[in-house]
This record gives structure tokens, sequence and C-alpha cells, in this order.
């Protein structure tokens, strides 16, 4: 039998209806055209389904369609984010701002930028996780140019208070970006009146397709990009490449499902989370990583100290979960999440995140209680 999959913060399956929407866009019946083939029929309506998809993502963001950049998924949306406004406003400075315990998408470029000459401050969370609204403010300079932090961390699900540091940012005139690869469709994000300049999401954390994602881009005065992908001058000069039909649909199709039970869901989630810890925690062998309560519905990450993670993961062979990010699944090192927090290595290195999503039943959590509490009984015979 199939493992129980408790790791939808790495991605999530498909939704059926999602499915089917692509379906509808592949072969000789569908809108296989090119969106940017405007001469004929084909291409007229690839680019018709192609806008109405952005007008769904744009939409459950709060956003105009015409901030809405295509692009492969976050890891790009963070680079063209990151690279594209720190070399548009390299002349006003080149400081930037962001977090220690972000995904590898963000710390990677900002590692590449350092290397051209930008100077990289990045803070260390507090124990609970957080990066406070304060520390940004002690960190900002007058040559400060970005800031970039993720809104909900993808390895233990504490969110940052996107609103008062954007605030922050917007009165020094200083580009806010957020990565919401963990939040979007999940939590409020009203680009009406959240303080963000850039956003970062994509489809395959909402039960869309692996692939495509996309990047807000506020249009505003003086906020220029400098494209990373040439070759076509699609998406108003901004990502080239012809775009993928199918995808975009699926995207669209699982933003707006999202957003159509996204009260529900979270409610639902947020009660299976509670039901797991309480289990979990009943064994007396855990410990809860980050705030208890500043956190997204779907992600639960403890430590078992004392314990092996990777030893716990093959205890735990009836259920899917990891040791953090996918990104960094093969690497042996403690997580650096965990690590910027304050723990040890040992507790670092003991520390699984479960999450869920919306195929998880109370059954499955029970079962995964169940495995847990099993195994850790066992091992310590």
């Amino acid at each position: 039998m199939k493992p129980i999959y408790l790791d939808y913060a790495a991605t999530t399956p498909v939704d059926p209806r999602v499915k089917a929407a692509m379906m509808d866009c592949l072969d000789a019946d569908g809108l296989f055209g090119n969106p940017a083939s405007r001469s004929h029929l084909y291409g007229w309506l690839a680019e018709e389904a192609a806008e109405d998809a952005r007008r769904q993502v744009a939409d459950a963001l709060q956003a105009d369609p015409r901030e809405i950049v295509w692009t492969s998924g976050a890891t790009e949306a963070d680079n063209l984010a990151l690279k594209g406004a720190a070399l548009a406003r390299r002349e006003r400075g080149r400081h930037i701002i962001s977090s220690a315990a972000e995904h590898k998408a963000v710390l990677d470029p900002l590692h590449w930028l350092g290397e051209q000459g930008f100077d990289i401050t990045l803070l260390n969370p507090g124990a609970d996780g957080i990066i406070s609204p304060q520390q940004v403010a002690d960190a900002l300079r007058d040559d400060t140019i970005l800031v970039s932090l993720m809104h909900a961390n993808n390895e233990t699900g504490v969110l940052t208070d996107i609103a008062a540091i954007g605030a922050l940012c917007r009165a020094r005139e200083v580009l806010f970006h957020v990565d919401a690869a963990q939040t979007f469709g999940k939590e409020p994000l009203s680009m009406a009146t959240l303080p963000v300049d850039l956003l970062s999401v994509c489809a395959h954390k909402l039960y869309g397709p692996k692939g495509v994602g996309a990047l807000y881009v506020r249009r505003a005065p003086g906020l220029v990009l400098d494209a990373q992908i040439h070759g076509g001058g699609h998406e108003r000069g901004l990502r080239s490449g012809t775009l993928p039909t199918h995808q975009l649909v699926g995207f669209g199709t699982a933003a707006a499902l999202a957003m159509a039970e996204r009260e529900s869901e979270q409610a639902r989630l947020q009660a299976l989370r509670a039901r797991l810890w309480a289990g979990l925690e009943a064994t007396g062998a855990v410990r809860l990583n980050g705030h208890p309560t500043q956190r997204v519905a779907g992600i639960l990450n403890v430590a078992f100290p004392g314990r092996d993670g990777e030893l716990l993961m093959t205890a735990f062979a009836g259920i899917a979960i990891s040791s953090g990010s996918a990104c960094t699944s093969a690497s042996l090192d403690p997580s650096h999440v965990l690590t910027a927090m304050g723990l040890g290595a040992a507790d670092a290195l003991s520390s699984l995140r479960f999450s869920l999503g919306r195929f998880t039943s109370e059954a499955d959590v029970d079962v995964a209680i169940g495995v847990v509490s099993e195994a850790l009984t066992r091992l310590s015979a």
C-alpha cells in the first residue's frame, strides 16, 4: 500500500477539476494553439484562455491582470524579482535585506547578487521563527533598495507580518518582495491593500500543475525590472518564451477553486493540524518548532529530541513526510531554517515536517499518529 501523503508543503496533487480543464488544451480538438500566434483562430483562442487564467490569478490577489507576469514557477519569479529589481536600481544603492531562513530560491539569487557587488543583510528569526518588523527597521539603511521576506516559511509554516514590514519599506521608498508560494490561495492576500511591490506565487502548491508560476509586479511609477530571460519580448518584455496554455489554464482554475473554498478548507486544515499535534504531543517525545499560532494552517514542524530524523522517516514508513524543503532533501546538513532559529544541529536533525492538504482526512491523521506512536515505542524498546 502507498504511504499516506503528508508532504503537501513540497507539492500537491493536481485537483481533478484542474486536470479536466488542462486536458481541454492539449489535443487538436482543444486550445492547443500558440497564444502569441495572432494571425488565426487557434492562436486567438489560446490567447483568450491564457488571459482568462491571468485574470483568475489576479482576482485571487485583488490585483490588476496587467500586474501578473507568467513564469515557470516561484523560483523563476523570485529570480526575476530579486535580480531584476536589484540590477534596475543599482545606481540608487546596493543594500538588500532578507532572512537566513528563506527558501533557496531566494538565498541563492542573493548569493549571486553578493558576488556582483551588492551588500546582503540576512536577518535571523527569533526562536519562534518570526522576523519582526523591528528587525527590519533596524537593518534599513539609506542605500537599501530591496527587502525580500517570505510570507510563510516552507519548513515551519510560521507567518511573517508582511503588512507591517511593507509599511516600513513604503515609508522609506524601498521595494518589498514577498515569496507567497506557501500562502497563495490559503491566507488573505490583497494587493489592493498590502504594501507589497513584488510577490511570487506558483501553481503546484495550490493543486495545480508543476512548472508554472507568476510574479506580481505592482504598476507604480519607477518600479522597473531588468528582464532575466530574453527572446521575443513576451509578457511586456519581462519574460520571453511561448506561454504553456494548458499550464496557465490549470493555474487559473486552481486559483479560482482555492478562493471559492479558502475559508472552509483552511478551517478544516487547522482542525486537522490541531488533531495531529495533540496526538503527537501525547507521545511525550516531541517539541513544536516555530510559533504555535502565527502559522499557516497546513504545516507542522516537530523535533524528536535525541532521535535521528532520517532514521525516524524510515521508521514512519506508513506516512510520506519530509525533513524540510524538497530542494534540500538530498543534503545531510541540518536545516538552515531551524539552525537560523537557534536550534542546535542535533535538534535540527531530529526535526520532521508534517504538512496536510485538501485530500487529507481525519482517518489519515489518526493513522499517522498511530504510525508515529508505534514506531517511537518500538525504537525506545
